[in-house]
């Protein structure tokens, strides 16, 4: 009997990426891949766009959109829907995960001719509280990795056919992914890809299963020569179709003409490397140890379900700039779904559903927090939808709430064309400036955290691993820049606006980090904090006046000093060429990447052109002023890069003994336009 083979590609782009980048993948993968299977008719396969995606070809490369509708109508494709956005289901409300996975099937319905009966789980995350959001939405199966099955207590010789689980009631099948099959396609030359579907069917397997991102053909680094100059793929579904032994079929096909294997019930799990990357270093440096030792000692196959790490949800505790994005944006969907269904518009849950896509939450090999415009991408959804809801329902100009859990309140001041948040954390500081305008938050910074994979930057150079075919992602190690030592040095704590430092005489500075609320009245846009230090005092203060922020400080019995405050301005151009320093008398020394001293200043402007506006800073009396860009070090599919995050500002003045009077103001200007 000829074994089925279930290929399906899943292919994505996060929201916010460069159109650049879409052009790129779109020549470079997607059309390539339609185009050489649409010579294929006989190689029947599945496919998943996420909508965003979806929405981008269909206007952009209506031609390559009309090859996948003939496809489609020829029975050759059978498309997958999904989240419309990409978001993580298990993370954002039912209401919203129904409204998503309706949105992607309605537009498939419209564009292609039919509903889909299958869904793509964004990073392959399974929680069973997807189920009835699902179920109820006309989505009959999904596919998980086999690790999760594995996880379950299943045996990887059962692993060739689909599974029913419920929820509540509902029910949903369940297919298993290959692991195996993933780091095989399109990695290994085509006669050893062949030979081992060939051994699967010899050994009576019913079905071989694969389903992974379209990027791997042509996207990651090598593949496009290897896939498409060297003919990879159209050589690997010839050889399929030559072959008497595979049979190429949908998943819609194998799960009408075969029946479920019986129930199951899956842990909350993703795939295996997601295991590591949910986890704290000092946690994923014991994990990967685990793993390395049964890999060396040929148990791995054996033990790999029982070492089970982090889950995905844990990239919230990971990194608290991540958690606070997501219950910013959870806080606007019930903000959305308490008001009247006559005053919501479809503008405004599509704001919702695109600050909800996933990439800008998590960090592995591919997630993009460390990718500050797809963080951009967030708060500008974030921002439209809520210029949106207070239009129709005003918020109090001023709000304490724990907002992100962490046990400290946070105070919203908003007068409808700003938006500062404070943490009540001893600290003070803004963790959020928000333009209505400009539809940006400049406090969107991250800080430098310990990854467990900087111990690779410190110990090797290039290196990638392959067994004749070419290497996968995941074995490489490539750096796009050189990288210091010191550029890994986590940052002792988050990064904001007014971090302030105090120090007496010439004594070392030290952090002000106990300051306490004085007042923040539910009618006023103005915090008022205080800390007593050194016999005496200082009072802060926050006010919001029109597209002004104004911060002062006022310093009570205190000896002789010098009064600090660091902001870290996040600003799209950052190290590129549209950002720079603009001096009071309009000279421009240098960009958003260079150091900058300057003593005495009174006023500077930052000025960003991609963003089409920018902050304008006055201080009184002048203040010193330093600035230097604040580098991060991540990982990507093209190796380990340092990004810059945000412009680190510090502005320093002298006290007199007995105190003194100082002050910042940050004035917001631009356009209504705002870059990506």
């Amino acid at each position: 009997m000829a074994l089925t083979l279930l290929f399906g590609a899943h292919g994505h782009q996060p929201v916010g990426n460069f159109p650049s980048v879409l052009e790129t993948a779109h020549e470079r993968c997607y059309a390539p891949f339609l185009r050489t299977l649409h010579r294929f008719p006989g190689f029947r396969f599945s496919l998943h766009f996420s909508g965003w995606l979806l929405d981008y070809l269909l206007e952009r490369h209506p031609g390559d959109m009309e090859l996948l509708k003939e496809m489609t109508a020829r029975g050759q494709v059978e498309l997958f829907g999904g989240g419309d956005c990409e978001p993580v289901l298990a993370a954002i409300p039912e209401r919203d995960r129904v409204g998503q996975l309706l949105a992607l099937s309605e537009k498939l319905e419209r564009h292609f001719g039919g509903r889909p009966a299958g869904a793509w789980l964004t990073e392959r995350v399974w929680e069973p509280t997807v189920v009835p959001a699902l179920a109820d939405c006309g989505i009959r199966y999904v596919a998980v990795d086999d690790y999760h099955f594995l996880c379950a207590g299943k045996a990887a010789g059962d692993l060739d056919g689909y599974y029913t689980t419920e929820e509540n009631g509902r029910r949903l099948d369940i297919f298993p992914i290959s692991e195996a099959l993933r780091y095989r396609l399109p990695f290994s030359p085509v006669r050893e890809a062949v030979a081992a579907l060939e051994q699967l069917a010899a050994a009576g397997r019913a079905a071989a299963i694969c389903f992974d991102d379209i990027e791997k053909f042509g996207i990651w680094p090598e593949t496009w020569d290897w896939v498409y100059g060297k003919r990879w793929l159209e050589d690997f579904v010839t050889a399929v179709l030559d072959s008497d032994r595979i049979r190429p079929a949908t998943f819609r096909e194998f799960h009408a003409g075969q029946r479920t294997r019986g129930v199951v019930y899956l842990p909350t799990a993703s795939y295996i490397e997601m295991n590591e990357w949910t986890l704290p270093a000092p946690a994923a440096g014991i994990y990967a140890g685990l793993v390395e030792r049964e890999k060396n000692a040929g148990g791995l196959d054996r033990a790999k379900a029982f070492l089970r790490g982090g889950i995905w949800r844990n990239f919230f505790t990971r990194y608290p700039e991540s958690n606070w994005m997501h219950k910013r944006v959870l806080g606007a969907s019930q903000r959305l779904a308490a008001m009247a269904p006559e005053r919501r518009t479809p503008e405004m849950t599509a704001a919702l559903y695109r600050a909800e896509a996933n990439d800008a939450y998590w960090h592995g090999l591919f997630g993009g927090i460390y990718l500050p415009h797809l963080r951009r991408a967030v708060y500008r959804n974030l921002l439209e939808l809520e210029a949106a809801l207070d239009a129709a329902a005003p918020r109090p100009p001023c709000t304490r709430l724990d907002l992100d859990y962490d046990g400290d309140d946070e105070v919203f001041l908003t007068n409808g064309v700003l938006q500062a948040v404070a943490r009540l954390d001893g600290r003070a500081a803004l963790i959020e400036f928000d333009s209505s305008a400009l539809r940006h938050n400049f406090g969107d910074t991250l800080r430098r955290v310990q990854e467990h994979y900087h111990q690779k930057v410190r110990e090797s150079p290039s290196r990638s691993q392959s067994d004749g075919g070419i290497a996968s992602a995941h074995d490489r190690v490539s750096f796009k820049h050189e990288i210091g030592v010191e550029a890994l040095a986590p940052d002792p704590h988050g990064r904001g606006l007014f971090l302030d430092r105090w120090s007496a005489g010439t004594a070392q500075a030290s952090e002000l980090n106990h300051y306490q609320l004085a007042a923040a009245g539910p009618a006023a846009r103005v915090l008022v904090l205080h800390a007593r230090l050194d016999g005496g005092s200082i009072e802060k203060r926050c006010a919001l006046e029109g597209s002004r922020l104004s911060v002062s400080y006022r310093l009570r019995g205190l000896p002789a000093g010098t009064l600090q405050t660091a902001l870290d301005v996040a600003l799209p151009s950052c190290d590129g060429a549209g950002g720079h320093y603009i001096l009071a008398d309009g000279s421009i020394p240098c960009g958003f990447g260079e150091p900058l001293e300057q003593d005495a200043v009174s006023a500077i402007t930052l000025d960003d052109r991609v963003l089409g506006g920018g902050i304008r800073l006055k201080m009184s009396p002048p203040a010193a002023f330093r600035a230097q860009p604040h580098h991060t070090v991540s990982q990507s599919e093209d190796g380990f890069e340092r990004i810059m995050q945000a412009v680190a500002v510090s502005l320093a003045w002298p006290a007199a003994p007995g105190g003194g009077e100082f002050s910042v103001s940050l004035e917001i200007y631009g356009d209504e336009g705002h870059g990506p």
